[in-house]
């Protein structure tokens, strides 16, 4: 079956969006296709549904004799969790069965991405997911939501892009990947970056009036704060044979820290104010604090908010009516505090403060301990110095995130960037729709797929490297040395792939054996085949290591056997290193983006 529509889904960490655009319909050249938010039903109340333009990300666990009173036809069983407003309000009232931010979760490292450890820290009674079954049931939610408004067009079979945040690492994409097919999207769906997303969602408002506003040597930095990370992003425009092209530059790290954070900032105010009035607030009351302080921040920062609005949590006791404690919250109060906290005045050469860390820490979610959104950002526009040695000079902004719908904001960052350079940068897009821009970028970005458009170039964002242990005398307590070597450089483009230019190398067969990787977005030149024999703890990270005993036909063979690799980049723009045997025909693969076999 052909497909019939192009769907961008936003998989965002607080809010969810689903854009579509039909591929039948027969434009002019240069004309955008229409493009349609995706109404979502979803459970407000027990026994009451409504249908929304966006699906809050929080999943409420029910106990088993909620399940009956919170299912609503098309949408995909309670018993498997409540996904939308009346987990959001949960989160504030119930919040030791709600997951919240698990997109953040995906990408933790540290934490056992497939493992059921959410909600984080609740009591043992609460039964407990992974981030990556959190991610499929939400998904599930949205594809339910298209097959009850298009039940002739199954999800399955249309062109889907979904995006993620451009600095998820390969094993947050691949684990995205999985809980996608996992819920029902087309194996050959595209994951699409969400600043570029952003871009896309610009592009197709200009239609072909975008080349009047940038032109070749024009450089674009979109930054994009969402409820939970903060993703940087550099475009530049070039000129091939008369045409602008665009080409992603830059990819800042992933930074945790976004909406959330200003929304604890903002609980921590509140609890200090509730504290003076003689309320001591116990921790869950604090969690509710915090989701109670998400929905006044978004109240008092919205176009024509109020003045004041009541914060409230439910009081302690046994009492069959619990009492509220409340207080009031100023819109004067949020502005000040979530500026000057989150967007302070700094300098372009300024960089995000460290702290000495504590020696022993929660293993939670590793938040930015700089706060500073513009101090990250000019760290951000440092870190990629132009041939002068200067920092990056971008011509233009674009904001993405519902933060950047208060006007305060929007002028507070780009006042600050302006003051770093030479020129002030246009600011691109307004503030109309900038909780769907990704969405509706993702849906063009699928629909120009097929027919034509500009696109914007730029393949991986870092190089990537192998470790390979150096032979030598064993030293005891002292580990052999590591070499890198490049198997990726910066840019290769999906769907491609490349012979690794080096010696032959032994990978070990028959037994457990640990595979280390490396990433770089310092290192921009070098090429398939460099080698490192030495690098500084900023020049390469390492990935999470790989655990694995490959397994051979041949049991006769050494416990070495010798390979070159071979590199490819998906078109989901995963990694996938190929080690071919020169003795035999075997190969085998390895991933940068899984945690196991």
């Amino acid at each position: 079956m052909t497909a019939r529509f192009s769907i961008g889904i936003d998989l965002g960490t607080t809010n969810s969006v689903v854009a579509y655009a039909s591929l039948d319909s027969e434009l002019a050249p240069g004309q955008t296709p229409h493009l349609t938010l995706l109404p979502i039903p979803q459970l407000v109340g027990p026994g009451e549904s409504e249908t929304r333009l966006s699906l809050p990300s929080f999943l409420y666990l029910p106990r088993e004799d909620e399940v009956d009173s919170l299912s609503i036809p098309g949408v995909p069983a309670a018993a498997r969790g409540v996904v939308g407003v009346y987990a959001r309000t949960q989160a504030a009232e119930n919040p030791q069965r709600v997951v919240v931010a698990a997109k953040s979760w995906l990408c933790h490292v540290r934490s056992g991405r497939a493992e059921a450890l959410l909600p984080w820290q609740s009591p043992s009674g609460v039964p407990k997911i992974s981030p990556q079954e959190c991610t499929r049931i939400i998904l599930l939610h949205m594809v339910a939501a298209w097959q009850t408004h298009h039940p002739d067009a199954p999800l399955s079979q249309q062109r889907v892009v979904l995006t993620v945040p451009a600095s998820f690492d390969p094993a947050a994409r691949d684990l995205t990947r999985e809980a996608a097919l996992a819920a029902g999207l087309p194996t050959d769906f595209v994951l699409l970056e969400e600043p570029q997303a952003a871009v896309y969602r610009w592009l197709a408002a200009q239609g072909e009036d975008w080349r009047k506003q940038l032109t070749a040597g024009d450089m674009l930095l979109v930054v994009d704060v969402g409820g939970g990370t903060t993703d940087l992003t550099l475009v530049g425009v070039h000129q091939n044979d008369g045409e602008l092209t665009l080409q992603r530059l830059a990819v800042g790290n992933h930074l945790l820290l976004g909406g959330d954070n200003m929304d604890l900032a903002l609980a921590h105010f509140v609890g200090a104010k509730l504290k003076a009035q003689g309320h001591e607030l116990d921790p869950w009351q604090n969690i509710s604090l915090w989701h109670a302080c998400r929905d006044a921040k978004e109240t008092l920062l919205a176009t024509d908010g109020p003045e004041t609005v009541s914060v409230s949590v439910l009081g302690r006791g046994s009492s069959l009516i619990a009492s509220t404690i409340s207080t009031t919250l100023a819109q004067d109060e949020v502005r000040s505090f979530v500026v000057e906290g989150f967007f302070p005045r700094c300098e372009a050469t300024d960089r995000p403060e460290r702290r000495v860390a504590s020696g022993f820490q929660d293993i939670g979610l590793p938040y930015e301990s700089d706060p500073a959104i513009t101090r990250h950002v000019a760290a951000f526009l440092t870190d990629q110095q132009s041939s002068d040695s200067r920092p990056s000079q971008p011509t233009h902004l674009l904001f993405n995130g519902g933060v950047f719908r208060s006007p305060i904001i929007r002028d507070r960052l780009s006042d600050t960037i302006d003051s770093w350079l030479d020129s002030s940068p246009m600011i691109l897009g307004g503030a109309e729709d900038l909780d769907t821009a990704v969405a509706v970028g993702a849906a063009y970005y699928g629909w120009s797929k097929q027919h034509g458009g500009i696109r914007i170039r730029g393949g991986t964002t870092r190089s990537y490297y192998v470790g390979i242990e150096t032979a030598g005398l064993a030293i005891p307590g002292v580990p052999r040395p590591l070499r890198a070597l490049c198997v990726a450089p910066q840019g290769m483009e999906e769907g491609t792939e490349t012979e690794v230019t080096s010696d032959e190398v032994g990978i070990v067969v028959g037994q457990t054996a640990e595979f280390r990787f490396f990433s770089s977005s310092q290192r921009p030149h070098d090429v398939v085949g460099t080698r490192l024999d030495r690098w500084t703890q900023d020049e390469l990270m390492e990935s999470e290591s790989i655990n694995l005993n490959l397994s051979t036909d041949d049991f006769d063979s050494e416990r070495y056997v010798p390979v070159r690799f071979l590199s490819r980049v998906t078109e989901l723009g995963m990694l996938e290193l190929w080690c071919r045997s020169t003795r035999s025909d075997e190969q085998w693969k390895l991933e940068f983006n899984t945690r196991e076999s």
